[in-house]
């Protein structure tokens, strides 16, 4: 992680017109900088791919489409912990996305826990490129701090590299900036950028999506890392809750809570597409249903989704009744419990919500080094939930509700409590 490390300036009598300035006078201290790629080097090492090459710390990182002495043409066996050859790449398309984790990084400073943020970041990324079908290559991070401190950055990148080992990908490189003045001394930005790989052939886009067809929703975590402007709002400025109280239907504290990490998807849809017909991958992120659900479905199609065909986690009433928030805006605010939503012809859909309550987890290479077994724990706390249901039919336009059509949606909420109901 190279780039610049500065910070606030620091209140030395010496540092005026009777003395020469240095670089750490005017806010950047190289040393830390330095001392920073020191302390996570292990952990990006224990994300590499056969298709690494070389480590962190130089100018650019460098990952190849086949693997260092491999022969044109198929691959070998499959590596253990992928769902399938690492190297099988005809016809390879690449698929980029770039993704922040969000104002729940504030969640993190007020409770100085910075050691799963990383997941969420990663997870934004991973999920959002696997909607196309891509196994994820490699991913880079990020930072810019108000001021450096070379511990608290350190545990943000072990969890980045604790999501890259879950979603198989090799943390390539970033960047680590100090930035006084742009952030307050003790805040950070997160970001972070991946690249994947799908065949073209396999690409999912959704033209094949048709009337008829099911939706099928995957259990997320909770509120995951979207609409966390509107969490705060409600539930610490209007409702006065403090993150250290006890929440008795959530059975930790508030702020334990809303700090529980995105679920990281590709494995399992991997394995479900190597297995079913997916025609369309949703990731139900900010924007909710409302938002989403359209980007993945042909013009002339719209989704009417059932709601009471798969349980809410108890957060997102929580959230609800602590601001007054009416369902339409919980619905295009949140994932309301679904992280993210596949969809299937009718005679699939049930099948494969077996097949993602029979899915094994995540599965890791033996002879693990010992930051490979720090990031682990860590790593599995993005597994999905082994849970699915169908949640919703594709329809035609016509076949929406009138409260749907009278708004210009695509998508009806409809069902017990439903807002299109």
């Amino acid at each position: 992680m190279a780039g610049g490390t500065r910070r606030d300036p620091p209140q030395d009598p010496r540092a005026g017109p009777g003395r020469p300035l240095t670089y750490r006078d005017s806010g950047v201290d190289v040393d830390a900088g330095n001392k920073v790629v020191d302390l996570i080097r292990g952990y990006a090492a224990a994300t590499s791919r056969p298709e690494s090459l070389g480590g962190i710390g130089g100018f650019g990182g460098l990952v190849a489409l086949r693997a260092a002495g491999s022969p044109p043409g198929p691959a070998s066996p499959p590596r253990p912990g992928l769902p399938a050859p690492a190297l099988r790449w005809q016809d390879p398309v690449l698929v980029s996305g770039a993704d922040g984790v969000g104002t729940k990084l504030k969640i993190a400073f007020m409770m100085d826990k910075h050691d799963t943020v990383g997941l969420d970041c990663v997870a934004y990324n991973v999920n959002d490129i696997a909607c196309s079908g891509a196994e994820p290559l490699f991913f880079l991070d990020y930072i810019g701090a108000g001021r450096l401190v070379p511990g608290k950055v350190a545990a943000v990148v072990k969890g980045v590299a604790a999501g890259c080992l879950a979603a198989g990908c090799a943390l390539a490189g970033g960047e680590t900036a100090e930035l006084p003045g742009l952030y307050a001394p003790d805040e950070y930005d997160l970001a972070g950028f991946a690249v994947g790989v799908v065949e073209r052939a396999r690409v999912i886009d959704g033209s094949r999506v048709a009337a008829g067809d099911v939706l099928v929703g995957l259990a997320s975590t909770g509120l995951q890392s979207s609409g966390f402007s509107l969490v705060r709002r409600a539930v610490l400025d209007v409702a006065g809750r403090r993150l250290d109280e006890h929440v008795p239907e959530f059975g930790r504290t508030l702020g334990e809570e809303l700090l529980t990490p995105t679920a990281i998807y590709p494995r399992l849809l991997l394995d479900l597409a190597a297995r079913f017909d997916i025609k369309a991958i949703v990731n139900i992120t900010g924007g909710g249903f409302y938002d989403n659900i359209p980007r993945a479905i042909p013009d002339g199609l719209a989704v009417l989704v059932q709601r009471g065909s798969w349980p809410e986690p108890r957060v997102f009433d929580f959230v609800s009744r602590a601001g007054n928030i009416e369902d339409r805006e919980m619905f295009r605010t949140f994932n309301m419990g679904v992280g993210m939503a596949l969809v299937t012809a009718a005679s699939e859909a049930d099948a494969v919500c077996r097949a993602v309550a029979g899915w094994g987890g995540f599965k890791l290479p033996g002879g693990m080094t010992v930051e490979t077994q720090a990031l682990l724990p860590i790593a599995k706390l993005a597994e999905p939930p082994r849970q699915a249901w169908p949640i919703g039919e594709v329809v035609s336009m016509d076949r929406l509700t009138a409260a749907a059509r009278a708004t210009g949606r695509r998508v009806a909420v409809a069902g017990r409590g439903g807002p299109d109901r």
